[in-house]
């Protein structure tokens, strides 16, 4: 496989090509919110307004679990989410990197807020039956929680760019396909909130750091109830 660093810099690089990338603060002033991530990724749309400078959110998608139930942006309507990229007979960075999604997952288990998304880069061989196979030999018994998802491949990789992560085809690769082990956090905005190495335990031990930080956020910006 593409060593994770090169597959990284290559997409960071197309997306550099099309538009501003954007790392953005939440606030301006970061003593009054010294706890806020800050949102990533590029600008390609025109802002609709002067203020319109953060990155452009997720694109919408249509996604297939291994329960056999659609997946769009709605299933993740008011929670957040951990995302990432596999195949199924993957014989290098796979398994590393869904032990420590693993790891994240049973460490916010008990926490209807957040979800989990695994996307296949290799859709031909990766069925619903596979998916399914491959979900229940990690402990998880059905998609409620973490869904391991197929699509076209082209959207496949589109998606993968979007969370800033990198999928291709590679027929020098092991097992046919280079992709980094990217894991993205995700808001209720769509908006991509952090990126971490999911081979590096350090950065996946920052991972469940930062997901309570965004979850006070998404608390803080919910309505008010209705006294």
């Amino acid at each position: 496989m593409m060593r994770l660093s090169a597959l990284r810099h290559a997409t960071l690089a197309a997306l550099l090509g099309a538009g501003s990338f954007l790392p953005f603060a939440c606030t301006s002033d970061a003593t009054d919110q010294p706890d806020r991530l800050p949102v990533l990724g590029v600008k390609l749309t025109a802002p609709r307004t002067p203020a319109d400078t953060l990155p452009d959110p997720v694109p919408a998608f249509h996604l297939t679990n291994q329960d056999g139930q659609v997946v769009t942006n709605q299933t993740f309507a008011g929670k957040v989410y951990v995302t990432d990229f596999f195949f199924a007979t993957c014989p290098s960075i796979c398994p590393k990197m869904q032990s420590e999604m693993l790891r994240v997952y049973k460490h916010f288990e008990d926490n209807p807020k957040v979800l989990f998304l695994s996307h296949t880069i290799d859709p031909a061989h990766d069925s619903i039956p596979v998916l399914r196979d491959y979900a229940e030999r990690l402990g998880i018994p059905n998609a409620s929680r973490w869904h391991f998802a197929t699509a076209p491949q082209d959207t496949i990789f589109a998606l993968a760019k979007a969370y800033m992560s990198g999928a291709q085809v590679d027929k020098k690769a092991a097992g046919g396909y280079s992709h980094d082990g990217a894991f993205a956090l995700i808001d209720s905005q769509r908006r991509v909130r952090g990126v971490y190495d999911g081979m590096n335990k350090e950065q996946v031990d920052q991972l469940i750091h930062d997901l309570p930080i965004l979850l006070q956020e998404e608390a803080e910006n919910q309505p008010t109830a209705a006294k």
